[in-house]
């Protein structure tokens, strides 16, 4: 099942996350770690949503490590698996002993995916901090850096659409020849 998270249009009582808005939000919250004094060596983004956030934050941080973990939880609006499964490829975890680094996401939602996350890097000896765009009131996880907290639905630019290519893409495209 391949899911968005909402359509554009439909924004009543959400939180809209424009492109420009990111830029703003992976600055000040870049800044907020290095206000902080914690240096990381490397990035660890989840993936997918974390991976623009650990972008932005690495250039941000002139961070040029950075790395990937693959979570899967949601499987659609509202629709989890029963717990976080890590998901192949794998990352190098050896390589991640005695550095520092940053887990980059977009929201601790449920914190479920991020406890997950920070109980594997920390077993293997990293210094861990985690910075995400968003946090909930309800998330089992306090992280270490958030932009913003709300208890509503977030509508981030990168999953406002559907994939490209899909019926409803195809077919909105179909008359603008």
């Amino acid at each position: 099942m391949t899911a968005y998270h909402a359509e554009a249009s439909d924004t009543d009582g959400k939180e809209i996350l424009t492109w420009e808005g990111f830029g703003r939000a992976s600055r000040e919250l870049a800044e907020s770690v290095a206000r902080s004094g914690f240096r990381p060596d490397v990035i660890v983004s989840v993936a997918r949503g974390g991976l623009i956030v650990g972008g932005g934050l690495a250039y941000a941080l002139g961070v040029k490590l950075a790395d990937a973990m693959n979570v899967e939880f949601y499987t659609d609006v509202a629709e989890t698996l029963p717990d976080p499964v890590l998901l192949a490829p794998l990352l190098d975890i050896d390589s991640i002993a005695g550095r520092r680094v940053l887990v980059a996401d977009d929201v601790a939602d449920s914190g479920r995916t991020l406890q997950l996350v920070m109980d594997i890097l920390l077993a293997h000896g990293a210094e861990v901090r985690t910075a995400v765009l968003y946090t909930k009131p309800t998330s089992i996880y306090r992280v270490d850096f958030a932009w913003k907290t709300t208890a509503d639905w977030i509508v981030f630019p990168w999953s406002a659409l559907p994939p490209v290519g899909s019926a409803s893409t195809t077919d909105a495209g179909a008359g603008s020849r």
